[in-house]
């Protein structure tokens, strides 16, 4: 048995290395870099399997806890890195275009080595049982992402989504210190599990300002899962990052954002007076998230922010869920579909990059006659605009499915009826990529779509299991925390 903290330093190691070979070394192809990136991250993903989170031996107080919860999320992060440097890869010929240098590989070794410094914050971030090691863990994930969003430093539209990003992320970094200035003031405590003891004997008079405190860092965790109304820096900032970077925003920020929003609302959920309070202002989140999302992204013509209003829109889904807290397998059933999110998400970026490469835009008319021009690349597409529409026989459909259900569970009918509708107009902004694919006649000498060894198995990998845990989801559910 190894201790669990090991995890992260392991992570921290290989970037620090990574950072010196990229200093010392006299190879001019950065890619090693990013396929040596990959191959540690895999070796401490199978590390985390000699972690038993049930050993009391092994389990961690304070600041730091290990639980099935937070090892699954370490897992998740990892393979979210591991997926982004993949597409990095392939990437790779845009960052030497848009980042200037005194050669062409000047600047692109640190596009594979920051991921991994986000990558340990992100397993932070899922151990951390302190407002403190939250704070800390979130700063070195937003700082690091600062970074990648701006990193095309010739791209106008990088520079304006970093800006926004920064500025947009500075503010809400400031509600949630705020918000832990109140709570720390009403109960004299950081740590979560001492919150919740301090606020079984907290008086009533106290009690508006720990909401008061609470709705702060509720609306500082607004920002980071992109709910309504705090999802106005999502568009431009995925449309502006690079491709990879906006995958990572899409998913593996996603999941960390609700997971601290999970740890964070279990104190203060057990305190009877807050109860009805706290649902109501999730049902009212979740509801204007998924109207606002699936709305928003029917009239978008360019993929990448269609993307991002429907991250937004299935931060709604995933909020159905939290609302739902209340039903034994709604837990579950969000962490369900955030692995389902992951593999949707990932096989549609798998494909836009090489697509974007070969047609120099991002646009879904950049998608025209793909089915002639690459049929493989098409059908992994179709999989996963089905999957993230919810088409039956996919891992979308049973993630929407199960979220329902948690909700009907607890009379939550509307936000069922709500999801419902929202579903369907979801049908006809994903649909669109593949009437692109299979309908319209791809451009007059459009080039040839070339896809790297490791995005093929990628590709391969996630559009399979999309299929085979849309059959049979119970080989996902068997292994969830």
């Amino acid at each position: 048995m190894i201790p669990p903290v090991a995890l992260e330093v392991c992570v921290v190691c290989l970037g620090i290395f990574l950072l010196m070979a990229e200093a010392f070394s006299f190879k001019t192809n950065k890619a090693t870099l990013g396929q040596g990136a990959i191959f540690g991250l895999l070796c401490i993903f199978a590390l985390t399997f000699a972690i038993d989170p049930n050993n009391p031996v092994m389990q961690s107080s304070g600041f730091y806890v290990v639980d099935p919860l937070s090892l699954f999320f370490k897992r998740f992060a990892l393979l979210s890195t591991i997926l982004v440097l993949v597409l990095a890869l392939d990437y790779l010929p845009v960052v030497r275009r848009l980042v200037p240098g005194e050669t062409a590989e000047a600047g692109t070794g640190e596009f594979f080595v920051l991921p991994v410094f986000t990558c340990a914050g992100l397993m932070w971030m899922a151990s951390a049982a302190d407002f403190i090691v939250i704070f800390c863990a979130l700063e070195l994930v937003t700082i690091s992402l600062y970074i990648q969003v701006a990193y095309m430093r010739r791209s106008l539209a990088s520079l304006e989504a970093g800006t926004k990003f920064l500025i947009l992320g500075a503010l809400s970094t400031g509600f949630f210190v705020y918000g832990i200035t109140w709570i720390f003031g009403m109960t004299g405590q950081t740590n979560l599990a001492a919150i919740q003891q301090a606020l079984a004997i907290v008086p009533a008079a106290s009690q508006p300002a720990i909401l008061f405190g609470f709705g702060l860092v509720l609306i500082a965790l607004g920002f980071k899962i992109a709910a309504v109304p705090f999802q106005f820096w999502v568009p431009d900032v995925y449309q502006g990052a690079p491709t990879p970077i906006t995958a990572y925003l899409a998913v593996a920020s996603k999941a960390a954002g609700f997971l601290i929003l999970i740890r964070v609302l279990e104190p203060f959920f057990t305190v009877v007076a807050f109860q009805e309070k706290i649902l109501l202002v999730l049902v009212v989140l979740a509801a204007l998230t998924l109207i606002f999302g699936n709305l928003a992204a029917l009239p978008q013509s360019n993929f990448k922010r269609l993307l991002g209003y429907s991250s937004i829109a299935h931060a709604g889904y995933l909020l159905v869920g939290l609302a739902a807290i209340g039903d034994a397998f709604a837990g579950r059933a969000v962490v369900f579909y955030l692995c389902g999110y992951l593999l949707m998400t990932f096989v549609a970026f798998l494909v836009l990059v090489p697509v974007a490469k070969a047609s120099g835009g991002d646009d879904i008319s950049d998608f025209n006659g793909l089915a002639r021009r690459s049929p493989g690349l098409a059908f992994a597409m179709l999989i996963a605009a089905s999957s993230l529409a919810g088409v039956p026989f996919t891992i979308g459909f049973f993630g929407k499915f199960f979220i329902f259900e948690a909700a009907m569970n607890q009379g939550l009918y509307l936000l069922v009826i709500i999801g419902v509708i929202t579903v369907a107009s979801g049908f006809y902004y994903y649909l669109k990529v593949v009437r692109a694919m299979y309908w319209q006649p791809a451009a007059d000498g459009a080039a040839a779509v070339e896809v790297g060894a490791l995005s093929k198995l990628a590709i391969f990998l996630g559009a399979a299991l999309i299929i085979a845990l849309g059959i049979a989801p119970q080989l996902l559910i068997a292994i969830l925390p």
